[in-house]
């Protein structure tokens, strides 16, 4: 199965300049952890609400911080056209539970998650990615301080 079959369409884009206020708010409003970080109808980043905490509360930064400032620039992303299988096992590798989705012409086209792929029939390899992700280490560890 491709993943273009099980992702989730119609993605909320931020923009950079945005506060980080609104961001909470619209992850507040989607009941999401993530949004995508769009500029000129190109995707340059990712913000989490751990981006928020981290970066900017941790950091001293306010409400009015703009989410170009707090967001992850290294976004990792998948193609709709990727099977399911090799996106799961690509998860897994970079401990991520979710993966932007982009078409051949590098546009934001979806979002994906390990739990949108679970409902889809893909639990063993859901569960796979799962305990990958889960490991010891890789960038939002404790133990990598």
């Amino acid at each position: 199965m491709k993943i273009s079959g099980c992702m989730t369409r119609d993605v909320k884009v931020a923009s950079p300049e945005q506060s980080v206020r609104d961001a909470a708010k619209m992850m507040d409003q989607l009941d999401a952890g993530i949004i995508p970080v769009g500029e000129s109808d190109r995707l340059v980043g990712m913000i989490t609400d751990r981006d928020i905490v981290i970066r900017g509360v941790a950091q001293g930064k306010g409400p009015d911080t703009s989410v170009r400032d707090v967001m992850s620039r290294e976004v990792m992303y998948c193609y709709d056209d990727e099977e399911v299988e090799d996106v799961l096992a690509n998860m897994g590798d970079l401990q991520v539970r979710r993966l932007p989705v982009l078409n051949r012409d590098k546009r934001l086209v979806g979002i994906v998650s390990i739990g949108d792929l679970a409902r889809n029939g893909e639990t063993m390899e859901a569960g796979q990615a799962l305990s990958g992700i889960s490991q010891p280490g890789g960038e939002h560890s404790q133990t990598a301080h």
